[in-house]
C-alpha cells in the first residue's frame, strides 16, 4: 500500500477536508463525511464502510487499507488545521455519503423519531443507543443535527456505518407510518398522556422532542397518545439522549 505525503495547508485535499467538517451542504454535494480517530477507523474497516480517503499525522501507522483507499500522511501541524476536534487523534478519514431512501413500507416493530433535535453529540448518542437496542429504524424530522457531521459521527462509536437514518418530511414520515399501520406516540404531556410503565410498545414509533422546546406542535398534533417517563417529581425533564435511551430499552426488553 503507497502512502502520498502532502505537506502543505492550501493542497486540494486539505481543503476538501476543511469544507466537509464544516459544511452540511458540501458535504451532501461531494456524497462524503468525515470521521475522526483510530478507534472510528477500526470500526468503519470493522463494518466494511465504503472509505475513500485516510489521513494520518506523520509517526502514526497506516493501517491495512481496502483497495482503492486514498493513504496520505500530514505533519502534525496540517493535522491541526484540518481537523474538527481541538486535540487531533492523529487520524482523519472521509466515507461514501450513503443514500437512504425511504422504504415502500416498514415491517420491524420498534422506531424512533427525532424532532428537531439540533445537538449533534444527542443525535449521535441516540444513533449509538438505538443500535444497542436493536431499534428498526430512526427517522430524523423539522431541521435535526445533521448525522453525518463529524461530532454525530464520533457520538455514534461506529453505529453511524450499521445503521440507516432516515431523513424526511413529517408529512412523508405519517403517510409511512399509516401504510404500515404503526402508531405514532410522543414523549409529551396532554390529557392523552400515559406513564411509559404502562404505554404498549410492542409495535410502534415514539417521538423525541428537541432539548428546549420539546415536541413541536406539528408533530404533537400527529401522535395518537403521549407518554411520560416516571421520575422524580424535583426534576422537570431529562435531555433528548436520555429521554431517548428510557424509550429504547422499555421498546427492547
Amino acid at each position: 500500500m503507497s502512502v502520498e505525503h502532502i505537506t502543505s495547508r492550501k493542497n486540494a485535499l486539505m481543503t476538501h477536508i476543511r469544507k466537509l467538517a464544516g459544511s452540511r451542504a458540501y458535504r451532501r454535494a461531494s456524497g462524503e463525511y468525515l470521521c475522526d480517530g483510530v478507534k472510528l477507523l477500526e470500526e468503519a474497516l470493522r463494518w466494511n464502510a465504503p472509505l475513500k480517503t485516510v489521513v494520518l499525522s506523520e509517526g502514526v501507522d497506516a493501517p491495512v487499507l481496502p483497495s482503492g483507499v486514498r493513504a496520505v500522511q500530514i505533519p502534525a501541524d496540517v493535522m491541526q488545521s484540518i481537523s474538527p476536534m481541538e486535540t487531533p487523534q492523529g487520524v482523519l478519514f472521509t466515507v461514501a455519503l450513503p443514500e437512504v431512501p425511504l422504504p415502500e413500507v416498514l415491517t420491524g416493530a420498534h422506531y424512533l423519531v427525532l424532532d428537531g433535535v439540533q445537538d449533534p453529540g444527542n443525535v449521535g448518542t441516540i444513533l449509538r443507543t438505538a443500535d444497542a437496542f436493536d431499534c428498526d429504524g430512526v427517522f430524523l424530522v423539522n431541521a435535526c443535527a445533521d448525522p453525518y457531521s463529524p461530532k454525530t459521527a464520533r457520538a455514534t462509536m461506529g453505529a453511524v456505518f450499521r445503521r440507516s437514518v432516515y431523513q424526511c418530511e413529517l408529512a412523508e414520515l405519517c403517510a409511512l407510518l399509516t401504510k404500515s399501520s404503526l402508531p405514532l406516540y410522543g414523549t409529551a404531556l396532554r390529557d392523552d398522556t400515559v406513564s411509559l410503565r404502562d404505554a404498549d410498545l410492542s409495535r410502534a414509533a415514539v417521538a423525541i422532542g428537541s432539548e428546549g422546546h420539546g415536541l413541536s406542535a406539528e408533530m404533537l398534533a400527529k401522535c395518537e397518545k403521549t407518554i411520560r417517563i416516571p421520575m422524580s417529581p424535583r426534576c422537570e425533564s431529562l435531555n433528548a439522549a436520555l429521554a431517548a435511551g428510557v424509550v429504547l430499552w422499555e421498546m427492547y426488553r
